[in-house]
């Protein structure tokens, strides 16, 4: 979690820093204007122009969306919304899902040592996560046979790894969608301008200028969306193969542990 919340600060700063550096290169023709202007000019003109230099990167892109068109724009918009909707509680699932297996394995030899099986079992069912989940579903199946405890342990690890990787193909849809919905806008946007250029029978630049930038417009956003959400995906790809390999190393560290126990007795 402290990872996670350091990746989002450092985010934030890059952010924070190339906001700050486009309002400067936005201001900076502003600023020679004026200079350039007549002392007397007028209050009124002076202040709208320097609203109107003070445009921030969100207004620039909040204007561009409403050009693209409102149809296949909001279609893209809400692939962004969903695909960030469950990017965010698969954050949230997976770090609580991350659990510190040397603590837990410490914690229930402890256990077996001096409480026996049911005190390992209370230990895994008060820690939260996948891997004392499958160490609970081992122990709970002792008295069975260690060959009994092996396969359930096999078994109910398919059931969490599927748990973690809940999710994942709504945002798989979501990345190949946006840029889909994107070039499609663009495919709409030349007929358009080559209907407009058949009507006059003429090619003109006023003419076709129109259905470009909503071609072009619905591409770059469609592409915004995918590369936003491939970042959360190869994450998840990341921290999913990272709690897989810490089930299957505290999987086999259990039944070492109880091979241990079964021959003390």
């Amino acid at each position: 979690m402290k990872k996670l919340f350091a990746l989002i600060a450092v985010f934030g700063m890059l952010s924070f820093g190339a906001a700050q550096v486009t309002k400067a290169q936005e201001q900076k023709p502003a600023t020679e204007q004026a200079k350039a202007k007549d002392l007397t000019a007028d209050p009124v003109e002076t202040a709208a122009a320097q609203a109107e230099a003070n445009k921030s990167l969100h207004s620039a892109l909040k204007q561009k969306f409403i050009e693209g068109g409102p149809g296949f724009m909001a279609s893209i918009l809400l692939c962004l919304i969903f695909g960030l909707a469950v990017s965010i509680e698969r954050v949230i699932y997976l770090n609580m899902a991350t659990t510190n297996t040397k603590k837990l394995l410490a914690n229930v030899e402890d256990a077996l040592n001096n409480g026996g099986v049911e005190a390992a079992k209370e230990v895994c069912r008060n820690t939260r996560g996948p891997v004392a989940s499958i160490f609970y579903q081992g122990l709970d199946r002792y008295h069975e046979g260690l060959d009994v405890v092996e396969k359930s342990i096999v078994s109910y690890g398919g059931v969490q790894t599927g748990l973690l990787e809940k999710g994942l193909s709504w945002i798989g849809l979501c990345i190949a969608l946006g840029p889909m919905l994107g070039f499609l806008g663009t495919v709409i946007g030349l007929v358009v301008a080559f209907d407009a250029i058949e009507v006059a029978g003429d090619i003109s630049p006023t003419l076709v200028a129109g259905g470009m930038k909503i071609a072009l417009i619905t591409t770059v956003f469609g592409l915004i969306v995918a590369m936003i959400l491939q970042v959360f995906y190869n994450y998840f790809l990341v921290k999913i193969d990272s709690i897989t390999n810490n089930m299957e190393d505290a999987s086999i560290s259990l039944m070492d542990l109880l091979v241990k126990h079964n021959l003390k007795k």
